[in-house]
């Protein structure tokens, strides 16, 4: 499978929304729609939530990529993604993001090795 690395590091290519949009699969949609109810506890999930393009096509966006601070000061920099940023290792948006989630600061680190 080929990864669509975010700003933060997320594979976008991993993404169950991004897969359902991809395949313009409505069904998988909802059922993205149902698992994200249950397991982010949001009650207001819709199906723009869990369209989207990925967070580096400049498509459509979905959940909280829209208005993610990561993506906004990577997006302004005009980088690839935050791998490629000057201020990578100080950056204070991404401390408590992959304190959550490590995986993402994983794909980072991997990418910045191979620069």
């Amino acid at each position: 499978m080929n990864r669509l690395i975010a700003m933060c590091g997320l594979d976008c290519a991993a993404c169950d929304a991004y897969l359902a949009t991809q395949a313009n699969d409505r069904a998988a949609q909802e059922r993205v729609i149902a698992k994200w109810q249950q397991e982010y506890n949001l009650a207001n999930v819709t199906l723009q939530d869990v369209t989207c393009d990925g967070c580096v096509t400049g498509g459509r966006l979905g959940g909280y990529c829209g208005k993610c601070e990561i993506r906004a000061c990577g997006t302004a920099r005009q980088l690839a993604n935050c791998a490629h940023c000057n201020d990578y290792a100080t950056c204070d948006k991404l401390v408590g993001f992959f304190a959550q989630v490590p995986i993402a600061r994983a794909n980072l680190d991997e990418i910045r090795r191979a620069l």
